[in-house]
């Protein structure tokens, strides 16, 4: 009685994790018809105003935090921004410890004495984190346009130019620009991480402003209307992505945020796993502060119901990691007492259909960003083969950006930790060893115990004759191990 009754239980679970993953693939399906209905021309709107060219005055903000390795990178190509001086300010917000401080402060007064509008700005303490720094540098601010870029960004000069056109729409509150990988050929880390975010900015971006849907500033890259930030009441710090809390408090006030796929913004993605766990933890426990924070808002506010249900979904979406590893673990269990009850898993089948879903929205993102020119052929096996290594390094993460899920819908605060950059662009760039954990975390520990639980479920399933999660558990295995190996790995190399 008592095993039966866990097994339902256990069934049950396993069944709402695969109901929840199933039903955010569909919402994802409805973006990507929303992404290939889109109008494909170009929607810049006319560069002048009046008969004039607009050219308002713009802020440009740099918040950096320790980033020795790539400040001089970040101010040298900013300074070569194609914008009149007169017209422009450059914020260095530095809330720098290490020598970062020193090299920031040199360059600034270089660049001064070249006659560059640009100013260099300390505090000595961190209070708000990177919200904080650009609260606190929006008051000595001169432009009615605020650009920020975060320190592994690299603008084209043309930037603001091709940009500020779309502010000439009065209820343009944010333009967002896609961010474009300057090192994904590096390794397999930055592949997937680029096969990843390459969804994230065609499809979720795209169809989320071709559906008329709430999307968002993605915290660099862009570009705010001043007088946005201050009507939304400005950047807080109660939560790890603070972009996205504003984001969502300008739209909530009626604002809207245009979204440009055909501008790219340059950029550096983590090298090591420890920097992509921070990234990835800072997003999805943010994720949650903000499905706290912001889900009643939008619950109570006058938008129409589909608009409010891509939103709640949008806010909710770390949360389909916490699934993922809740649909890895009890399926393990599952395999062992479905017989006791006589369960039919037929019925799961019908679950099934977010997997293609999945692949055709990465397949249609990676070919319209990181494949474009390239053979149908290419792009196909390309394909075959990153698809399968992506979603068994996606389950690999879910223990990790479950914990930072699960503090953020709890309300546990944490500081807000920055991703080290080390200016590796290609193969042969030196791995820095200066920024890292010294020390195996237990979640490290805990995803070594995950691919070892796993590698016994396929012994036993293979023994026993259960071959119904063979597959599901190699993945889960293999996508365990590699996340364990390349913590380990990279720690070493720290």
């Amino acid at each position: 009685m008592l095993l039966s009754f866990i097994a339902y239980f256990l069934i049950a679970l396993y069944t709402l994790a695969s109901a929840y993953i199933t039903f955010f693939c569909l919402m994802q399906l409805n973006l990507l018809f929303q992404y290939l209905k889109r109008d494909q021309r170009t929607t810049r709107m006319p560069a002048d105003k009046d008969g004039k060219p607009f050219l308002p005055p713009i802020t440009i903000q740099l918040p950096v935090f320790n980033e020795r390795y790539v400040i001089q990178r970040l101010i040298d190509n900013i300074v070569l921004m194609d914008y009149p001086l007169d017209k422009l300010q450059i914020q260095l917000l530095d809330d720098s410890t290490d020598d970062t401080r020193a090299l920031g402060e040199q360059l600034v007064k270089d660049y001064q004495e070249k006659g560059i509008p640009i100013e260099y700005v300390h505090r000595t303490n961190r209070e708000g984190y990177k919200a904080g720094a650009l609260r606190d540098g929006l008051q000595t601010a001169t432009g009615e346009f605020i650009a920020i870029f975060d320190a592994d960004f690299l603008p084209r000069p043309d930037f603001l130019r091709h940009t500020i056109p779309y502010f000439l729409d009065e209820k343009t509150g944010v333009v967002q620009t896609r961010w474009e990988h300057i090192n994904d050929n590096y390794s397999l880390l930055t592949r997937l991480q680029a096969f990843l975010l390459n969804t994230h900015f065609t499809i979720e971006q795209s169809g989320r402003q071709s559906g008329n849907y709430f999307l968002q500033f993605n915290g660099t890259a862009g570009i705010w209307r001043r007088n946005t930030i201050e009507d939304a009441g400005g950047w807080e710090a109660d939560t790890l992505t603070e972009d996205l809390d504003l984001s969502y408090r300008a739209q909530l006030k009626g604002w809207k945020i245009v979204y440009c796929q055909d501008i790219t913004s340059p950029s550096e993605l983590p090298v090591d796993m420890h920097g992509l766990k921070f990234h990835q933890c800072r997003w999805m426990k943010g994720g949650a502060e903000n499905a706290r924070k912001l889900i009643p808002a939008v619950y109570y506010s006058g938008i129409s119901a589909t608009k409010k249900l891509h939103a709640i979904i949008h806010l909710m979406s770390s949360s389909a990691y916490l699934a993922i590893l809740i649909l890895g673990i009890l399926s393990v269990p599952t395999l062992l007492l479905i017989e006791t009850i006589h369960f039919n898993m037929n019925y799961f089948w019908m679950f099934v259909i977010g997997l293609p879903t999945l692949a055709w929205i990465s397949f249609v993102a990676n070919r319209d960003t990181m494949w474009i020119g390239k053979s149908s052929f290419y792009q196909l096996i390309t394909f075959l083969v990153s698809f399968p290594v992506f979603l068994s390094f996606s389950m690999g993460l879910s223990l990790h950006n479950s914990i930072a899920v699960l503090q953020g819908y709890a309300g546990k605060k944490g500081a807000f930790v920055r991703t080290p950059k080390y200016n590796i662009l290609q193969r042969q760039d030196t791995f820095k060893k200066h920024y890292g954990s010294a020390q195996i975390s237990l979640s490290t520990l805990l995803e070594g115990v995950l691919a070892l639980y796993f590698l016994t479920a396929i012994i036993f399933g293979i023994m026993e004759g259960k071959m119904l999660f063979l597959l599901y558990h190699l993945m889960l295995m293999a996508g365990f191990a590699g996340v364990f190996f390349y913590s380990i790995l990279h720690l070493r190399r720290q």
